[in-house]
């Protein structure tokens, strides 16, 4: 469960510059993120947390910090970071999950609870006090995204490397954003499902049923780049607050949904024995719909009907 190294900094130096979130071409910035997806999805995943972090260091007003980023900023019941003020700075210790790149990061923005409320700290991860629990990742989908458990037990981090302030990053703007950018992702999951549908189409004669699965397949991939292309759209134009976060909500849904079917029409349309066969699509068959559990089902569908209730 490792990370192809030379892959993600070639695919990084492949794709910069990129556009920042608001800046007028954010749908080149979802369109990068849904071809990195289309090629490798944990790739994809490494990308878009790099580029979210990047994100976050302007949206807060810093320096980038050198070499590969990430954002650590789940934050499941059964685990939690603490961060404890000091004289001297910070010190992080607590348990976080669902830390993609934690072998191959350099920094980290890591979410925590402070007394205050709920910080943001970047961490350099050659940090002392910081232990990767390789073992507690057992999926065969997303293994090569390197997610792993990492502990934390007292990692001093300066003041300096204290982002934003209480509660920013829950409040700010480019949260809701990024959460888009993850759906981009997905997106490009289920781009990569169609185009090797497509190929194994192509080389079959007569194949009215996969040419089906190949149409219906398309239809979904053009309806999910369109809520794409307007949600970049309104970003652009100044969208905000609660009309962001109801927009957020409804662009993860329906791509989550959509992407899965397309996934079941690719796999239906190519068949057991071309995916068995076919070493890209047997991995993004087993990578797709890990990833999309990062759409929590009901309770965000749950998140979603509550602004349609408020704003009605």
């Amino acid at each position: 469960m490792t990370v192809d190294d030379d892959l993600l900094i070639r695919t990084l130096d492949a794709i910069v510059p990129v556009p920042l979130p608001g800046d007028g071409d954010t749908d080149q910035r979802f369109r990068k993120l849904a071809e990195v997806a289309a090629y490798d999805l944990a790739i994809a995943r490494l990308v878009e947390g790099h580029l979210d972090a990047i994100a976050i260091c302007h949206e807060a007003g810093r320096r980038v910090p050198n070499g590969v980023l990430g954002v650590w900023a789940s934050d499941p019941p059964p685990a939690r970071l603490d961060a404890a003020v000091g004289s001297d700075g910070w010190s992080l210790s607590g348990l976080k999950q669902w830390c993609s790149g934690a072998g191959t990061l350099d920094n980290a923005l890591v979410t925590a609870h402070a007394a205050d409320g709920y910080r943001m700290f970047l961490v350099p991860l050659d940090s002392a006090g910081i232990q990767i629990h390789t073992e507690a990742w057992h999926a065969v989908g997303m293994r090569n995204s390197d997610t792993y458990d990492v502990e934390f037990d007292g990692v001093l981090v300066t003041a300096d490397d204290a982002v934003g302030g209480a509660d920013w990053y829950l409040r700010r703007r480019g949260f809701w954003i990024g959460g888009i950018g993850v759906a981009a992702c997905w997106y490009g999951g289920a781009l990569g499902a169609m185009r090797a549908l497509r190929t194994a189409v192509a080389r079959r004669r007569n194949d009215t049923h996969g040419l089906a699965h190949l149409g219906a397949a398309d239809a979904l991939c053009a309806a999910m780049w369109a809520h794409l292309e307007s949600a970049a759209a309104a970003i652009d134009g100044g969208l905000a607050g609660s009309e962001l976060a109801r927009m957020a909500w409804q662009v993860r849904a329906s791509v989550e949904r959509l992407a899965a079917d397309v996934l079941e029409h690719a796999e239906r349309g190519i068949g057991a024995g071309g995916i068995a066969r076919d070493a890209e699509m047997a991995r993004r068959a087993a990578d797709l719909p890990v990833y999309l559990r990062q759409h929590h089902a009901e309770r965000d569908l749950e998140a979603l009907g509550e602004h349609v209730l408020e704003d009605a």
